[in-house]
């Protein structure tokens, strides 16, 4: 069978981890409740409604396509375009093609930054081999304007944050939502990994502040993993009614 990412790739490796990927959805949330467009995801409801939800859904759409065979990863990107072209028709309005872009923009963002936080630093070439595949997945979905390369998107990636984000009544609802269905103590850990994980932009219009323990917390973390203590710690950070979700986003490339 031919992938759609091929079976030694880096993609493969990032979004095989549960750590990993709980990383990425981590900053993700962030910088989508910052989001000029995020009104449309209040559209339906569901975000709010279920945050923790909308996330594994998300993350079953991701894995349907980087390890699934080529035909099956385009059924999968046909059917996230389909499920956005009707929520447009509900709302009588298309979403903004930047929008599309913005979202892809952070994934790539966030898959290279959770893999460095957790586990090492990524080589040039892993990089682009990374936003080469986002790239193919946003042209498939028919997104216009999208760079070419990694260097390409640095700079795009920039520029978007500058010009799509800001902080309003949605971004403040969002964080209500988290903290409601986190709790306070996965809350607190949520907001500080998004501290070590959240560009200087998105930041800045976030009141988020630092702890240094939790340095030392993560550097534990990583330590944990080697001996597989990790799972513990894991199962303590997530809420029971996710924890068999979780266990399946591990998957060996």
């Amino acid at each position: 069978m031919k992938y759609f990412v091929p079976q030694s790739s880096i993609v493969r490796e990032v979004w095989g981890q549960s750590d990993t990927v709980l990383f990425i959805f981590a900053g993700a949330a962030a910088e989508f409740a910052l989001n000029k467009a995020v009104d449309w995801l209040y559209f339906t409801g569901k975000l709010p409604a279920d945050p923790i939800g909308r996330l594994f859904s998300t993350v079953a759409y991701a894995r349907q396509i980087i390890f699934a065979g080529e035909a099956e990863a385009h059924a999968a990107i046909t059917r996230i375009r389909q499920i956005h072209t009707g929520v447009e028709q509900s709302r009588g309005s298309a979403i903004p093609d930047w929008a599309y872009r913005d979202v892809l923009f952070l994934l790539i963002h966030y898959s290279i930054a959770s893999f460095e936080l957790l586990q090492r630093p990524m080589t040039l070439a892993e990089r682009e081999e990374l936003t080469a595949v986002f790239l193919r997945v946003g042209e498939l979905m028919g997104i216009k304007d999208l760079p070419a390369d990694y260097d390409s998107w640095c700079i795009a990636y920039q520029q978007q944050l500058a010009a799509d984000l800001q902080y309003s009544k949605y971004t403040a609802d969002l964080y209500r939502q988290y903290r409601k269905h986190l709790g306070p103590l996965r809350y607190y850990l949520l907001q500080q990994v998004q501290v070590r994980l959240v560009s200087p932009v998105p930041l800045s219009l976030l009141p988020l502040r630092s702890s240094a323990l939790v340095d030392l917390a993560l550097h534990l973390y990583r330590g944990s993993r080697t001996l597989g203590l990790h799972r513990f710690l894991r199962a303590f950070l997530i809420p029971a009614a996710y924890k068999e979700q979780v266990k399946e986003l591990d998957v060996k490339a």
